[in-house]
């Protein structure tokens, strides 16, 4: 809103400053993924909220409160009904242990085509988690991007082979089956501890939340916020996790975040990490005009703006 718009679109949180004299403001967030939901309708609520808590603390916000959009089929379908139940479970679950209220929220039924109770008649069941968080000071908000050259490319939390459901196995292969990645709550809030902690140190330049299409599109979106490159090797990854060099890319394990830090601030925030419980891999060094990754080649950051960005002005100019 004018001015006191800290930070917006495409950060992973929205930032506005509330008092202008001390810099006191709110972070919010908002995230869903039918495709979990559909797999495991407890497990995909309690993802949803997990990320939505994820991105407010990777900009360096508290989270305090949430509130959702149940976007479910027919409750007279017992299909939809049961989703619709097990969602809200989940959702209360996990808001005990982040210990976050619900202050509102509501829900959208009966969206189905077709006749109840037919395969597939309903949409994905979707629930909306919005997540509110609160800064003592605005000015310490933690940009989605790197800025600058030599800084060190962190990877908190850690990978596992959880394909399913995800970004690659819905766009390369048109799949949905398994079960959605693992929730961890605990691991939620070690994580969320360190980046706040971190903001309110001014430790890193920058924080991404990795989710969807998983350390892949944390990497092109981290690399095109301000167009400025990095070199990345996954071979510490691969061997420290038990992942191959796919999985390292496009797994959506949860409770990981990429941040990127001064080389000075590199050994205090990786101790902050081992404070929490937090795993923590260097991963390379931000700078130059391409991303280089290790085993896969180099990809400059206009090309990938192209295919990030270029979708809509492609097709309506």
């Amino acid at each position: 809103m004018g001015g006191n718009t800290a930070l917006a679109m495409p950060d992973d949180a929205g930032v506005l400053r509330i008092d202008e004299t001390t810099g006191r403001g709110i972070a919010i967030a908002t995230d869903a993924n039918g495709r979990y939901t559909k797999l495991d309708p407890r497990t995909g609520a309690q993802l949803a909220l997990s990320e939505a808590y994820r991105n407010v603390a990777t900009a360096g916000a508290v989270p305090l409160a949430i509130t959702d959009c149940l976007n479910f089929g027919s409750p007279e379908d017992p299909g939809p009904m049961w989703q619709l139940v097990e969602a809200i479970g989940g959702l209360a679950e996990a808001c005990e242990t982040l210990e976050v209220p619900v202050t509102g929220g509501n829900v959208s039924l009966y969206n189905s085509t077709g006749e109840p109770g037919l395969i597939d008649s309903a949409i994905h069941p979707t629930p909306v988690v919005g997540v509110l968080g609160v800064f003592e000071d605005v000015a310490r908000r933690v940009p989605s991007g790197w800025q600058g050259e030599g800084q060190s490319v962190l990877l908190l939390g850690s990978t596992r082979e959880e394909l399913s459901g995800s970004a690659w196995a819905d766009v390369v292969h048109q799949h949905l089956g398994g079960l959605p990645p693992r929730v961890d709550l605990e691991a939620e809030r070690a994580l969320a501890k360190v980046l706040i902690t971190s903001a309110e140190e001014g430790l890193g330049s920058s924080a991404h939340d990795l989710s969807e299409g998983g350390l892949a599109q944390a990497l092109v979106e981290s690399v095109t916020r301000f167009g400025s490159g990095a070199q990345v090797e996954l071979s510490a990854l691969t061997e420290r996790d038990g992942v191959d060099l796919a999985t390292a890319l496009f797994s959506e394990s949860q409770a990981r975040a990429l941040v990127a830090v001064p080389a000075e601030q590199e050994e205090r925030l990786i101790a902050l990490a081992a404070e929490h419980g937090v795993p923590v891999l260097r991963l390379g060094t931000t700078g130059g005009s391409t991303l280089e990754i290790e085993g896969v080649g180099g990809f400059t950051v206009g090309e990938l703006r192209e295919l990030r960005e270029g979708t809509l002005p492609r097709y309506f100019g």
